[in-house]
């Protein structure tokens, strides 16, 4: 077990030398991807995972050798990234009663390194039960009321620049039909007057 001082020298050497996310949340049923970063001074030194809420007393679930290689637990797989100082942690098949306190360590002589991160699972009907319909309905409706403006604007344009144009060519036609109608007869009469006027 750590003694106070202990701890306190973890926690401050472990703030600047590791750092992992505070919180992240997750679904029953679905996977939970954390990754914490460190120093490329430890980038050889074993790193695990452990949960609960106490530093000194938490399980550890699951812990590199050394290597990069994947090491899988039950439901969870550690990943050590050392390149780019990247400690992978995925929690698949997520149930509600894992919502606890882990933490990304790193084993070295003398107190370890840790970070804690908070992971949280929801139910899976959370989303479900989120209020996307209202939203949908809302917008539905506003997309209706929408397109009854856009009918009357379109019927007016229509109106202004097909109807009217049209009814102008009619009225222009009746008007043409009714000016010949009455030329015939007035070409008729012409003849007539002229023949009159030139005989002696």
């Amino acid at each position: 077990m750590q003694t106070s001082s202990e701890l306190r020298e973890h926690q401050e050497e472990g703030c600047f030398s590791l750092q992992g996310p505070e919180s992240v949340r997750g679904l029953v049923g679905g996977s939970v991807t954390m990754q914490c970063y460190y120093t490329p001074g430890w980038k050889a030194y074993e790193k695990w995972w452990c949960r609960g809420a106490e530093w000194n007393s938490c399980q550890i679930l699951v812990q590199t050798n050394g290597s990069e290689q994947e090491v899988k637990g039950d439901r969870v797989s550690i990943r050590d990234n050392q390149r780019h100082g990247l400690l992978t942690v995925t929690m698949e098949e997520v149930r509600r009663d894992d919502t606890d306190t882990y933490w990304c360590g790193i084993s070295r002589n003398g107190p370890d390194l840790g970070a804690s991160v908070k992971v949280t699972i929801d139910p899976a009907d959370r989303v479900l039960s989120t209020p996307a319909s209202p939203r949908s309905t809302t917008t539905t409706s506003g997309r209706a009321g929408a397109s009854s403006d856009s009918y009357i604007r379109d019927h007016y344009i229509l109106l202004a620049f097909l109807k009217v144009p049209v009814l102008l060519v009619l009225v222009g036609a009746v008007l043409c039909l009714k000016g010949s109608q009455q030329r015939p007869s007035i070409s008729m009469n012409l003849p007539s007057d002229l023949h009159r006027d030139t005989a002696p």
